[in-house]
């Protein structure tokens, strides 16, 4: 290879990397957020979006800890707030795009009739599944709403904690729990594998917030994204995939 071709090739792959955006995002989003990915792609060709899933404070801690996102997307303002306080976005940068339900699932085939949240005291419901409340913003809701019921101390030994929302969605699906918390969209991800026994009141709305991180290296790109996920056309597939607007 000479040189021209060298420095030629050099400038091309300098070229792809600038345009990459990493986007750190909650495990409830991502159908959602890949089909926005993939629109947003189609509409700026250059431009490769990454996506890194996962439980929102897991992912905030691995913000902090110096990993190299340009975008990050929570599935609670909590942790949001979080992000600002330990300086990893800029509080006017926060944007709340999109809003969801916290629902109780059973699987499929379950003949367990539960119509209030004091039937998970039923000794036929032995395992609960839901995100670790440490971590997991589906399973902070889902304690909240339990200690504001006065069930946890009745049910938390059934509990199955998970890393992610997607994992208790996944534990209902293939029947190895009686029951798992999870969201609206997430249920309707499963449809055919789980059915929501019934809508669980939550002590705070659910409110999903993005921003750019303070770190981030793409912070243009990261603006147009982030536009792009509130326009018409972003709102248009969070309603497809079962979320509301905020």
């Amino acid at each position: 290879m000479n040189r021209i071709t060298f420095a030629c090739s050099l400038l091309l792959s300098s070229s792809l990397w600038a345009a990459d955006l990493t986007v750190s995002a909650a495990a409830s989003l991502t159908q959602a957020f890949q089909d926005i990915g993939a629109q947003y792609e189609a509409q700026h060709p250059g431009t490769k979006v990454k996506f890194n899933f996962g439980a929102s404070g897991a992912l905030l801690q691995q913000i902090v800890n110096g990993a190299p996102v340009d975008v990050f997307a929570s599935a609670d303002t909590d942790t949001m707030d979080k992000a600002v306080a330990k300086k990893a976005v800029n509080a006017a940068d926060v944007k709340v795009f999109a809003s969801n339900h916290l629902v109780l699932v059973i699987p499929a085939k379950s003949n367990a009739v539960l119509t209030q949240l004091v039937d998970l005291k039923k000794p036929d419901i032995k395992r609960l599944a839901m995100g670790l409340p440490a971590s997991v913003p589906a399973g902070l809701y889902a304690q909240g709403a339990l200690e504001k019921a006065g069930l946890w101390h009745d049910v938390k030994d059934k509990v199955i904690s998970t890393q992610n929302v997607r994992q208790a969605l996944d534990y209902v699906a293939r029947d190895e729990v009686d029951a798992g918390f999870v969201y609206a969209s997430d249920a309707l991800l499963m449809a055919g594998k789980v059915k929501v026994a019934l809508q669980v009141a939550t002590t705070t709305p659910i409110h999903y917030p993005l921003a750019q991180t303070a770190f981030s290296r793409q912070a243009s790109e990261a603006q147009k994204f982030i536009a792009f996920v509130r326009s018409n056309a972003g709102q248009a597939v969070l309603k497809k995939h079962g979320f509301s607007t905020p």
